[in-house]
């Protein structure tokens, strides 16, 4: 699992978690105006997700009336997951969906409104 955040001044929180808490960098994606589109800290065999809020795309809308915590869990088959959420009545926000960096993703709503994303990508590995 890696917890996935979202942060009104996200630079402050990689300097934060990396010089604070030793996280180390792994990878940071900035977009127009200087907001962090994706950020990816590692600490020991674990990591975090981060970026932006206030950023395009439908995580990021998702999240605007969420908490500022998100779920993203790495899964095997992302088709059969989004199967079984769904047959037990799970709120689905996102079908299965191709991903421009190579993952199969889905997102869902849990009864307290958090946002769970369950997908094949994997932080830190390259796809293909």
């Amino acid at each position: 699992m890696y917890p996935t955040f979202l942060y009104r001044d996200a630079k402050a929180a990689i300097k934060l978690l990396t010089e604070g808490f030793g996280f180390t960098e792994i990878a940071v994606f900035e977009g127009e105006g200087g907001l962090i589109e994706h950020a990816e800290l590692a600490y020991g065999n674990g990591a975090v997700m981060l970026g932006s809020k206030g950023r395009a795309g439908q995580f990021a809308q998702l999240m605007a009336d969420a908490g500022p915590t998100g779920v993203y869990v790495v899964v095997g088959d992302t088709d059969a997951h989004h199967k079984r959420a769904e047959e037990f009545g799970v709120e689905i926000l996102m079908p299965p969906t191709d991903q421009d960096h190579g993952s199969r993703d889905y997102m869902a709503r849990d009864h307290e409104g958090n946002v769970w994303s369950f997908g094949t990508y994997v932080p830190g590995v390259s796809a293909g």
